[in-house]
């Protein structure tokens, strides 16, 4: 591929609204008649009944299997196989980022479109042509990089405003990073996630996100936590999912989520969500950049507002063993992986310098 090769990607709908499900059969009938749904366990019962309901009374098929936790190789190989037993021509995913990935591998596996729906606004992983592969212990394995996005991305917003109000703010912390690494990535002429180069329009959604967040993602935050959906949910929402996807795939990762596949192998991290972890390797990206006080201090007072961990130790680091944390460092400029879109060269050494500073910088914002 030509080195210059500039790429806007996007699934082909995203449509968002309330009562998405209760009409499922309306959006997916375009694409397939004979569905196979892998669902989160606990909304399995109501996705039978409301979305079941919808695509039988459109005369179409569905069968719904239970997604069994984790996103692996496995895991995708058990799916593909059920669906061709039920005869499918369209897989459907109906839950969080990794059950939505599993789906889109299947999918992608099998040579069938795919309906994405959301029922976390957790991370931006609905919208991008993307799978993040773990192993059987949670650990990341690899990136499984798709040849197009999901035919279509349905947000509920009245389920994903009724989702905890920990996944909600994972999500605008995972959204957080989008902008200052789509920067990075368009300032070093790095690829992005459809590996091609950043994007105007990649780096310009990137920062629409940014600015949506700063104006609505503390007034989202204390919506969802009394369980009501408000035009600053809605807006947040479309900022997490649609703009930070397409920003980030568009734009392109660096820093933040190549420190963050660090951290996936250090255990007392593994019940930390995933944009919680970004969020923190943010923090050491703009440590690593030396961003702006005024910068930092911003993205501090949305983490902190929102109610997201801000330390190692509000993740859940009781004890900081730094050879486990130089690890981190280590995994986190592996070749092939997002540190090397970083406009100057870092180190291991670089990476644990910069936790180590991002710690103590924020451990001295958390107590004000």
């Amino acid at each position: 591929m030509k080195n210059n090769v500039k790429s806007i990607t996007s699934p082909k709908k995203y449509i968002t609204g309330k009562g998405l499900l209760a009409s499922f059969n309306e959006y997916m009938q375009f694409f397939g008649d004979s569905a196979y749904i892998v669902c989160d366990e606990f909304i399995l019962e109501r996705a039978r009944q409301e979305a079941g309901k919808s695509i039988e009374e459109g005369g179409n098929k569905a069968v719904f299997e239970k997604f069994n936790y984790e996103c692996t190789k496995e895991e995708i190989n058990r799916h593909r196989e059920l669906a061709r037993k039920a005869g499918a021509n369209i897989i459907v995913g109906i839950g969080g980022g990794k059950t939505l990935d599993t789906a889109k591998a299947t999918a992608y596996y099998e040579k069938l479109p795919v309906v994405i729906f959301p029922t976390i606004a957790s991370t931006d992983a609905p919208c991008t042509a993307l799978a993040v592969i773990y192993k059987k212990d949670g650990s990341f394995d690899e990136y499984l990089f798709l040849p197009s996005n999901p035919d279509i991305v349905l947000a509920d917003t009245g389920i994903l405003a009724a989702a905890p109000p920990r996944f909600f703010a994972a999500g605008i912390g995972d959204a957080l990073a989008t902008y200052f690494e789509a920067r990075a990535c368009y300032q070093s002429f790095g690829d992005n996630l459809a590996l091609m180069k950043p994007s105007t329009t990649g780096l310009g959604l990137a920062r629409l996100c940014y600015e949506t967040l700063i104006e609505n993602a503390v007034k989202a935050q204390r919506a969802v936590e009394q369980g009501v959906a408000t035009k600053a949910v809605e807006d947040t929402i479309e900022a997490t999912i649609y703009l930070s996807g397409v920003g980030a795939e568009s734009g392109g990762l660096a820093a933040a989520h190549a420190i963050h596949n660090g951290m996936t192998a250090v255990p007392s991290l593994h019940k930390a969500q995933h944009g919680e972890k970004v969020t923190f390797g943010l923090l050491a990206q703009l440590v690593l950049e030396n961003a702006p006080k005024e910068e930092l201090e911003t993205v501090i007072g949305i983490v902190k507002g929102v109610g997201l961990p801000l330390t190692l130790k509000d993740l859940g680091v009781t004890k900081f063993v730094e050879e486990e944390w130089r690890q981190v460092a280590e995994a986190a400029c592996a070749e092939g992986d997002t540190m090397g879109n970083m406009p100057f060269p870092v180190t291991p050494d670089d990476v644990y310098n910069a936790i180590v500073a991002a710690n103590a910088i924020a451990e001295a914002y958390r107590g004000e």
